[in-house]
């Protein structure tokens, strides 16, 4: 009962959709022939009561009354109202479809693992396929019409071979009100757990996965059960109903073509036919059709489904896949293709038009010209360019829609490792040594080649080479971890010296090693870190005030001070 058009609308052409609408069987003025030729009886009917039989008076007081109901007629919401239910119809008959139970993977599994060539296994086998298919049978009866009317009793499904007496009589006689169709998945069940015991069934991996699938088959007739009992609300129904056909009861008075002279807004024509009072009629009411139609597909209307055909359909092609089917594979050589890597099948001239290269992906045909292919080393100014659209995204994002080019960078070289660890603007101290810094003392080359490969190798991760696409901020904000130092003032080399405080560090070999490139290579150790000599003291002050050393100046040496008791504090 089902109208398939697939054939017609495969190709997409001038007048594809035309063509359908010459079509009878199924369509919308099957369904609707009867409800537009009354709905034109009647309003011919009125009429020409308004314009025959009508006095003069009379007449006045009609013109009033259609006015009046074509006015307040287009406050029913019928779209709204209308669209929405139909929506819920096609959902709930799309899930009505999903929900038919097909065995075509379960003769599969019970094929493949109930093994045996003799005729109790092909007993087997069937009996388990054919308690399968009458689960669905029962409730098919249940819930379609056609099938019930195929099967309108018990006795019929033992005379069409679907069952036998001694199967009907244990239905019957178990005390059980509800509806039976669960029935034969408990003889499936049965039956199976015979066959392992039996050793037919290989293994118990092979049983869950028959199980499994009997479960699934019976959830899909639990669903069909579940929708035919729960329908869509009532009152929703009565709603749509109502609106739709009290709509067009006001139009059938509102819509009249008063007489001209009256001078009525909206009446300055008469005609005795409204074309598009009809077709709003035909749209409306068709819409409210569709949604008779789909409310229950398991009737006996042109596009409901075939239950029959499915009931005939599956007992097929379950029983031929556990019987003459099992085991049976066609002698087994090589194919056409065997010594060829890419086999490609030929085309007939038809078709020639339809072989296609392989796509490859649309990024694969951007053309880059040469000279920007190579990529740029000189990391900095790539930050600097990056920083720059960040801060004017507006410039950015208009420069990407003119299609302007970023600016090539030059080539980096040797000389430029010191630029790639140079302080970006705004970071904090703590991540550089002080020797980067343009405001510290210069240092000697032997030092500054030693402290190098230390103060790169302190840097972050996403700040060395290789990393200028991560993100410019730290994981957290918290600094990073220092070794810990200890300052000690030399009061005797105060009273001596020049007036400024002079700083000596104990005598810890892992000094040396910290992030922290601080009077590295001059820096003496003391035995006696409390009361130091007057000779060290002298010496580690005259270092500290020596422009030529790599030691830092008073306000940096203060500055070090305050970031080592903030990281202390914290």
């Amino acid at each position: 009962m089902t109208v398939t058009y697939s054939r017609r609308v495969a190709d997409a052409r001038l007048g594809t959709f035309y063509c359908l609408l010459l079509r009878w069987k199924g369509s919308i003025y099957k369904l609707l022939y009867r409800e537009l030729l009354i709905f034109t009886v009647m309003y011919g009917t009125i009429s020409v009561t308004y314009r025959c039989i009508l006095t003069e008076e009379q007449r006045r007081m009609f013109e009033k009354l259609s006015v009046y109901c074509d006015q307040y007629a287009q406050l029913i919401p019928l779209s709204f109202v209308l669209g929405f239910y139909v929506t819920l119809v096609v959902s709930r008959w799309w899930g009505q479809y999903e929900s038919i139970p097909w065995p075509d993977r379960l003769s599969a599994l019970v094929s493949g693992h109930v093994r045996g060539a003799d005729e109790g296994a092909r007993l087997i086998r069937r009996s388990l396929m054919r308690y399968a298919n009458l689960s669905g049978i029962l409730i098919y009866r249940s819930v379609s019409t056609a099938v019930y009317k195929r099967f309108p009793t018990m006795s019929h499904l033992v005379q069409a071979g679907l069952m036998t007496a001694e199967e009907l009589r244990h239905l019957e006689e178990l005390p059980s009100p509800h509806n039976k169709f669960w029935v034969p998945c408990m003889w499936f069940v049965s039956l199976a757990m015979r066959a392992r015991s039996e050793g037919r069934i290989n293994n118990d991996v092979a049983m869950t996965a028959i199980l499994n699938e009997l479960n699934t088959l019976r959830s899909q007739c639990m669903r069909l059960y579940g929708y035919d009992w729960i329908s869509l609300p009532l009152v929703y129904t009565q709603v749509v109903t109502v609106a739709v056909y009290s709509f067009f009861l006001a139009c059938l008075i509102g819509r009249q073509f008063l007489d001209p002279a009256q001078g009525y807004p909206g009446h300055n024509l008469d005609f005795y036919l409204p074309v598009f009072t009809l077709l709003q009629f035909f749209f409306y009411v068709g819409w409210l059709k569709v949604a008779e139609q789909l409310i229950n597909p398991f009737g006996e209307d042109d596009d409901d489904f075939e239950t029959n055909w499915l009931v005939d359909r599956n007992l097929q092609v379950s029983l031929l896949s556990v019987d003459e089917m099992y085991d049976l594979v066609p002698l087994v050589e090589r194919d056409k293709y065997w010594d060829e890597s890419e086999p490609q099948p030929p085309y007939t001239a038809a078709s020639a038009e339809h072989r296609k290269p392989s796509f490859m992906g649309s990024a694969l045909d951007i053309s880059v010209p040469k000279e920007e292919m190579e990529f740029q080393h000189n990391l900095e100014q790539i930050k600097e360019h990056e920083e720059a659209n960040h801060s004017t995204p507006f410039l950015g994002s208009l420069s990407r829609i003119l299609g302007v080019q970023s600016p090539n960078f030059p080539r980096s070289t040797p000389t430029s490792r010191v630029s790639l660890l140079r302080r970006r603007p705004r970071a904090p101290f703590s991540r550089f040594p002080l020797y980067l810094h343009p405001e510290s003392s210069p240092m000697p080359s032997h030092a500054r080649n030693a402290d190098m490969e230390d103060a790169f190798s302190s840097m972050p991760l996403y700040e060395r080479p290789g990393f200028y696409s991560c993100p410019q901020t730290p994981i957290h904000c918290v600094p990073p971890s220092i070794p810990r130092l200890s300052w000690h003032l030399d009061t005797s080399s105060s009273l001596s010296g020049s007036g400024n405080g002079a700083m000596t560090s104990n005598s810890n070999p892992n000094l040396c090693n910290n992030t922290w490139p601080i009077s590295r290579s001059t820096t003496a150790s003391t035995a006696n870190p409390v009361s130091p000599s007057p000779k060290t003291t002298q010496q580690t002050a005259n270092q500290h005030n020596s422009a030529n050393d790599s030691g830092i100046s008073l306000a940096e040496g203060d500055l070090l001070g305050a970031t080592v008791k903030m990281k202390e504090q914290l």
